[in-house]
């Protein structure tokens, strides 16, 4: 998965003013020297730190409608301040104590990894440095060490952390994990494993704290998707199972039918995979089960439960024999074939429609992967009907071809584009709900089908596609 790097709040204490307790008389004639015209870099990192925070508000307030776009762009926005301003800050002389700190932090939203280090290093070195902004300071050289392959020496800053005080659990989940992905890249699961337990441990603890449970939710989603995956790489189904059906039962706690929904379907789909279908499917009416009897509110387990049901079908297409195409009308540029005929490939069968703006923005990575991954044997198919209606218009048949050339065109598509009459295709692979991907085998087998689009689902795409190809 493509993980970003997450800016946290940091709180921060404000600095207090030493007295001496006696009364100093001023010369009267004396001028006050001149207040400094520069900002403090605290106060730089402070409008840096909120920048997304107050773009937001600006664009609810002008009824800016959201998008991953649009927070991406936003994001960039955010590290090129960061950036400016820890230049600035750099050009200026003597550069001491909090200010060796906050230039530090501006890095770090910049993604300047390097910078980040060697500031903040600074910063522990300096004797007149606080405890607290130390540990976090600690912290963060863990992270990028571990981020930029230096794992000894993310280690070594880990032991450090864990010697002194106060230990912060967002900063061990935060270090842990980094570390076990550190690991993992190094292939050497076995060492990543701890650091993944101890990540998903730190998450699952701060997700008990209600001010932080929103936070923690999502990293105990993705901390606990970090120890299935190392326990799923090292065929430890027990331990894979267990991990999931734990997040799954933390979800019921902490009131999460989307959480609940995701740690159930992982399970359903993993025991799916490994050849147990008929065990995934009792999961799947467990699941239902404890959505009504183990979320707290109504609202919730009917959430939860119609969040599963949507996906009964799915469930039971997986690992079955691909579906002939039906009311096939145009498919073009290419010639009309048989999905029978493209056994030996990996197939993908994007379902999408020209109204549904979710579509679109998987079609970047489509094109990326139809171009890079064609001479493996991939094969991508754009699966939509007609509507009769593109644009707010009435349009006949050839005039809706027309309009999808012109789109495929401006969208670079490099792939072929499959138009049918009806739905009867649509409906053969529950594909009710737009976008919906389906990922066939090179036997002929349907190995993954999901609907909606987000990074993360993209991003599974991505790796199953990786896995499909390297079976021969």
């Amino acid at each position: 998965m493509k993980h970003l790097i997450f800016i946290c709040l940091l709180a921060l204490s404000p600095e207090i003013a030493a007295q001496s307790g006696r009364a100093v008389i001023q010369n009267s004639q004396t001028s006050p020297p001149e207040a400094s015209s520069e900002p403090t870099v605290k106060k730089l990192f402070d409008e840096a730190n909120a920048y997304n925070r107050t773009k937001f508000a600006e664009f609810e307030t002008k009824k800016i409608k959201y998008s991953e776009a649009l927070e991406k762009q936003t994001d960039r926005e955010k590290k090129q301040l960061a950036a400016k301003y820890a230049s600035q800050v750099r050009a200026r002389k003597q550069l001491k104590g909090d200010d060796i700190y906050y230039l530090g932090l501006l890095d770090w939203i910049a993604e300047n990894l390097e910078g980040t280090v060697e500031s903040l290093r600074k910063y522990i070195a300096d004797a007149s440095s606080s405890g607290d902004k130390i540990q976090t300071s600690r912290s963060l050289i863990t992270f990028v060490e571990a981020k930029r392959g230096g794992v000894l020496q993310a280690v070594e800053s880990w032991n450090e952390y864990q010697k002194n005080e106060p230990k912060k659990l967002a900063e061990i989940s935060r270090m842990a994990s980094e570390i076990a992905k550190a690991y993992i890249k190094a292939k050497d699961l076995e060492k990543a494993m701890p650091f993944a337990v101890e990540a998903y441990r730190a998450s699952k603890t701060s997700s008990a704290d209600p001010a932080t449970r929103i936070r923690s939710l999502d990293e105990m989603v993705d901390t606990g998707m970090l120890v299935f995956e190392i326990a799923a790489s090292r065929d430890k189904i027990a331990e894979a199972e267990t991990i999931l059906t734990d997040m799954q039962d933390s979800a019921a706690k902490f009131g999460s039918p989307s959480f609940f929904f995701y740690a159930s379907d992982k399970l359903i789909t993993y025991q799916i995979e490994t050849g147990r279908k008929a065990l995934a499917m009792e999961t799947y009416l467990t699941a239902l089960m404890k959505a009504g009897r183990d979320l707290p509110l109504k609202g919730q387990q009917t959430d939860a439960i119609d969040r599963l049901k949507r996906r009964e079908k799915q469930y039971k297409l997986m690992l079955e024999p691909a579906i002939e195409f039906v009311s096939v009308d145009k498919w073009f540029p290419g010639e009309k074939k048989a999905l029978e005929s493209l056994k030996g490939k990996v197939v993908v069968l994007d379902f999408w429609a020209t109204w549904c703006a979710p579509c679109f923005e998987a079609f970047p990575l489509l094109a990326d992967w139809s171009r890079d991954y064609a001479a493996d044997g991939l094969v991508v198919l754009g699966m939509t009907r007609y509507y009769g209606n593109q644009e707010g218009f009435a349009v006949d048949h050839p005039s809706e071809i027309e309009f999808l050339n012109r789109l495929r065109e401006k969208q670079k598509l490099p792939y072929d584009f499959v138009v049918f009459d009806d739905q009867q295709t649509q409906m053969a692979y529950a594909a009710t709900a737009l976008p919906t991907a389906v990922i066939i085998d090179r036997k002929g087998k349907i190995r993954y089908i999901e609907s909606g689009t987000s990074t993360t689902r993209l991003e599974d795409m991505r790796q199953m596609i990786i896995k499909l190809l390297a079976e021969k």
